[in-house]
């Protein structure tokens, strides 16, 4: 029988167990990946009750960034899990990215365009349409070493709201470092998540309507070509939306295995686009990133909700994400 005087002290040490990544019965857990994750490791839910969730990336302090989008926000998760806001007035900031300069750059989706978004007091707009005509959703970039941004605009689609949206326009779209706006792709049916290998000889494209992930080849002057599908996802199913893969953010690893957010979870590939595992979230990921000191958290944010799942893989540490 055990001592009712000990029960808050075994409580206690339960929940060290807990919080030091042990699970608990119902707690929802990693399967073993090799190189990737060990099996039964807890992942923890950071907060949920988020107003929108996406553009996650990792600060070199150990913490990490995301958008509220719909409420407007920058959020900020500290190394100790403690949640706070960066910065308020986002213009609808989306997909994050960092330059060399420590500037924050955004697709943002009130004002539709690319700029800088902090510090404070130093934004600016680097493009707000092509060809005269204004960006309909800008969705996720990433920023190559040469300062070079790739980023997709997903176009327009119906919605409960808005049954009759103005004809869609998606887009995969290249600012070289000069400032020159450029269309890569328009026949992507739903471009989402952008993402480069480490080396930066490969872009990839998450479309959330395909069954893939894309793939293309990158030229001297960050044009593309090649294009092939990469990855076949596991999350590619019948929604009542129609078919759809539901892929969205992506991350890669030191070792250049690519991560991507789908319907079933967090998908891992190979460089060669090997399917490697699924690692499941409670609710539907939407974007994820690498954080922490060692890169070797790895963060996934979707439907209001944030969560951090430790891994034996890092980060790529070449960038932010």
């Amino acid at each position: 029988m055990i001592d009712k005087s000990s029960a808050p002290k075994l409580l206690a040490i339960a929940g060290a167990f807990a919080f030091a990544g042990l699970a608990q019965a119902d707690d929802p857990v990693t399967p073993p990946i090799p190189g990737v994750a060990a099996g039964g490791v807890v992942i923890d839910l950071v907060k949920d009750g988020f107003n929108g969730t996406e553009g996650p990336i990792g600060l070199a302090d150990g913490s990490l960034l995301f958008t509220e989008t719909n409420a407007n926000r920058i959020v900020r998760i500290a190394p100790d899990n403690t949640v706070s806001t960066f910065l308020e007035n986002s213009n609808g900031a989306n997909g994050l990215a960092l330059n060399a300069n420590g500037e924050l750059v955004a697709v943002q989706v009130v004002n539709t365009r690319v700029g800088v978004i902090h510090p404070q007091g130093q934004e600016k707009t680097i493009a707000e349409n092509f060809e005269g005509q204004a960006f309909q959703r800008p969705n996720d970039l990433v920023l190559a070493r040469n300062g070079g941004i790739y980023f997709t605009d997903s176009g327009t689609r119906p919605t409960k709201e808005n049954p009759n949206p103005p004809v869609s326009k998606p887009g995969l779209f290249y600012i070289t470092p000069a400032g020159s706006l450029t269309r890569l792709a328009n026949d992507i049916e739903r471009p989402n998540g952008v993402q480069l290998s480490p080396d930066e000889k490969v872009l990839y494209v998450a479309n959330t309507q395909g069954e893939h992930i894309l793939a293309y080849d990158i030229a001297a002057d960050g044009s593309i070509q090649n294009k092939r599908n990469f990855a076949k996802l596991e999350g590619w199913k019948n929604t009542e939306n129609g078919w759809s893969s539901g892929a969205d953010g992506l991350a890669v690893d030191a070792e250049g295995r690519l991560y991507a957010a789908s319907n079933a979870g967090i998908e891992v590939f190979s460089s060669k686009g090997e399917a490697l595992g699924v690692i499941p979230v409670p609710k539907k990921p939407q974007n994820l990133a690498f954080a922490g000191k060692d890169k070797k958290t790895l963060y996934v944010v979707g439907r209001g909700a944030a969560y951090r799942i430790p891994l034996l893989a890092a980060g790529y540490g070449g960038r932010a994400k």
